[in-house]
This record gives C-alpha cells, sequence and structure tokens, in this order.
C-alpha cells in the first residue's frame, strides 16, 4: 500500500503553520466562498437578478437520471483533494487555487451581474427516487447565481489536475475526463444550468489554469520547440 507523503495524526492547529501542514491553509478559501455564497443568496432580491437564456436551453429535456454525475460531482471534489492532500501535496495545492480563483470570479460576477434562471419544471412525468432528489435540491437550492457554473469549472480544474498527476493511471485519467464531460452535461439535463452557464465556465477555467499552471504550459511549450527545433 502506497505510503501518504505526509503523516495526518500529527496535524494540531497550533502546527497549521508549519511547511508540513501549511497547505492545509488554502482549505480556508471554501469558508470565506460559502459566507459570500450565503450573503448573496439572502441579499440579492430576485427582481435585480438577469435572466439567463438561450434556445438551445429548450432542445434539452429534463432528464432526472442526470442527478447521478451531477451529484458524483460533490464525491468527485473530496476524492481528489483527498487524494492529493494524502500523496501530492503540490497537485493540492494546485488544485485548491483553482477552485479558489474560480470561486473568486464567479461570485465577482454574481455580485456584478447577479443571474437567474427558470428552467426547472414545474411538474415531472415520472415518479422515482431521482425526481424526488431533484424536488429536494429545487427545494434548498435557488435558481440564482448561475452564470458561470462552478460545477463546469471546478471540474475542468480537477481534470486538470488529475491529467497532471503521474502516478494515475491511464483508466482512471480516461474515468476523470469522462466524469468532467458528463457532469458539465448533466448541469443542463437537470435544469441547473443554462448551456450559457457551462460556456461561460469555459474562460473561467482557463484564467485559472493561466495563473495556476503558467510555468507548467510555458515550459512544455520550450521543450516541444526545441525538440521541433
Amino acid at each position: 500500500m502506497r505510503k501518504p507523503v505526509v503523516d495526518y495524526r500529527q496535524f494540531r492547529f497550533s502546527k497549521l503553520n508549519d511547511p508540513e501542514f501549511s497547505h492545509l491553509k488554502l482549505l480556508g478559501g471554501w469558508i470565506v466562498y460559502f459566507l459570500f455564497y450565503f450573503l448573496t443568496e439572502n441579499l440579492i432580491p430576485y427582481s435585480a437578478c438577469h435572466l439567463i437564456h438561450s434556445r438551445l436551453d429548450d432542445l434539452i429535456p429534463f432528464n432526472e437520471f442526470f442527478f447521478i454525475p451531477y451529484c458524483f460531482w460533490y464525491l468527485l471534489i473530496v476524492i481528489s483533494l483527498g487524494y492529493f492532500a494524502l500523496y501530492n501535496v503540490e497537485n493540492f495545492r494546485n488544485l485548491q487555487k483553482y477552485i479558489i480563483i474560480t470561486q473568486v470570479v464567479a461570485m465577482t460576477v454574481y455580485i456584478v451581474y447577479p443571474s437567474i434562471q427558470d428552467l426547472r419544471p414545474t411538474e415531472f412525468v415520472r415518479d422515482n427516487f431521482f425526481t424526488h432528489l431533484a424536488a429536494c435540491i429545487y427545494r434548498f437550492d435557488t435558481p440564482t447565481g448561475v452564470c458561470p457554473s462552478l460545477h463546469v469549472a471546478y471540474s475542468l480544474g480537477i481534470g486538470s489536475c488529475w491529467l497532471k498527476e503521474k502516478s494515475a493511471g491511464k483508466l482512471w485519467k480516461a474515468f476523470v475526463v469522462f466524469s468532467v464531460i458528463l457532469i458539465s452535461v448533466s448541469t443542463m439535463f437537470v435544469k441547473q444550468h443554462s448551456a450559457i452557464d457551462v460556456l461561460c465556465a469555459l474562460p473561467v477555467g482557463l484564467l485559472a489554469e493561466a495563473l495556476v499552471f503558467g510555468k507548467y504550459w510555458k515550459a512544455k511549450f520550450a521543450g516541444s520547440t526545441k525538440k521541433t527545433a
């Protein structure tokens, strides 16, 4: 069994500034994000939000079974951060920085240009576990703050980090890429996001990629240039 690079059994909050555990401070970004999320959800009225809608949204049918990949997203975040925290601290830092950048950009957009969508079905054709799950999610998750989609933005970061993870096998990397695509598509089929939200998440992901992995891509490009010279 592979040995973790950090022994978290030795962790104490008093050791948070120690080099061995300092990367965990990046998790504080989640606290700040959820604080702003709570404030924007409760302080920005629906009347101030801009409707996000496209013709493509009307062509995409609601399908409750896409809540499987949609909800798997949460587990994928935990799995990715957990694995990197144990076996590749640098990639943990990279992924968490990527997430923080997308959170800052998205939250800024949510405040400057608050958004809302009206895509959710008012009633369900089928009655099953997933339609009940949809009703539960719709009840607690407001249709505001939707553009850009953080489901998509986070997924891009997760995929990027795993593709650069040397210890990961090709099969797992292929599974992650497939999951990223399926999660992104699922946001439209469960009517949590418009196609516009998904498209707007792409430049957010590219910005985070450039800021976090700029040196990586510069070195990779320089290496490929030398080979062709």
